[in-house]
């Protein structure tokens, strides 16, 4: 039986990966899978670039504003949900195209989470003790001295991850990069990985403009209608924290505004340091042409052996 294929877009936030993925799932005549984990909210669209209607239509798109921001949704139920529906896709199509810049959430497609130890009570009460009494910057301090990699790369505003990574730490005497490191399952599809560069003053700039149009188009509206979820996890990120502190006065919206730009181009930092350690990515340049999409269809007819 021919093995079929998937086509990861990946790459830091605000590069340009739904124009591309759709772009390609038009040429294949397939469809698209999100590995991007706050698109997953259907009351979060503007805070997270979801896809807009007009993109929607050019292309099926599968777990794009499927929850809502009071469902608890984890990283291994996406992994079963996502390889789901990969294998329903696989049945009508050769290719199927994923997207994302959630590291861990494409990770959990192409290779398969690990098997780390469940949650240790002990640890999870001492950790949460932790962030009580002396907040979120003592776990951050914690995760760096014992894993500086992992820090690197984690969404380190996100509490619920430092204190997974922290706890396994503490059970394993292992760092938590390591232990991620390790390629579980061997899929029975083939890979291969796509993205686009941009020297990073540029991608900064984008990120920068790209806010400001969120601003244009109402980020601040729907982050109001959101303000009694902020305890929730899927709206401790960027773009929604940031402006709950200026509703509750503690930031004017200037300072708020620029807060959401330099936290989305840290995020941006950290998804490039992890993309760097991989050798599997084809990389287009941002504002590619003809002659680029040539050269990339080339390297997918290759690998794919068409």
């Amino acid at each position: 039986m021919k093995k079929k294929n998937l086509i990861s877009v990946v790459g830091p936030t605000g590069i340009g990966k739904t124009r591309l993925a759709i772009d390609l799932a038009k040429h294949f005549s397939t469809e698209i899978i999100s590995c991007d984990s706050r698109q997953f909210f259907k009351e979060m669209k503007i805070g997270t670039a979801a896809p807009s209607e007009e993109e929607l239509a050019e292309a099926p798109h599968h777990f794009i504003g499927n929850l809502s921001v009071e469902e608890y949704y984890s990283i291994g139920q996406y992994e079963e949900d996502a390889l789901k529906k990969l294998n329903e896709l696989f049945e009508k199509y050769d290719t199927v195209i994923l997207v994302g810049g959630s590291m861990m959430y494409e990770k959990a497609v192409i290779e398969g989470l690990n098997d780390l130890p469940e949650a240790d009570e002990e640890n999870q009460k001492k950790l949460q003790d932790i962030l009580e009494s002396e907040g979120i910057e003592k776990l951050q301090e914690i995760l760096r001295e014992s894993d500086p990699e992992y820090f690197a790369v984690v969404d380190f505003h996100n509490h619920r991850r430092l204190l997974r990574a922290i706890d396994v730490i503490w059970q394993t005497n292992k760092k938590y990069s390591e232990l991620i490191a390790v390629s579980q399952d061997s899929r029975d599809f083939k890979t291969i990985r796509i993205g686009i560069e941009a020297p990073r003053e540029e991608l900064y700039d984008r990120i920068n403009r790209r806010v400001d149009l969120m601003m244009e188009n109402g980020l601040l509206e729907e982050a109001k209608s959101l303000e009694k979820f902020k305890h929730l996890t899927a709206l401790n990120t960027v773009g929604y924290a940031e402006l709950f502190k200026y509703f509750n006065g503690e930031w004017d919206l200037d300072f708020a505004i620029s807060e959401i730009k330099k936290n989305s181009r840290r995020y941006a930092k950290r998804q490039l340091t992890w993309y760097r350690k991989a050798d599997d990515i084809y990389y287009l340049p941002l504002g590619y042409a003809k002659k680029d999409i040539d050269k990339l269809m080339e390297y997918i007819n290759r690998s794919f052996n068409v």
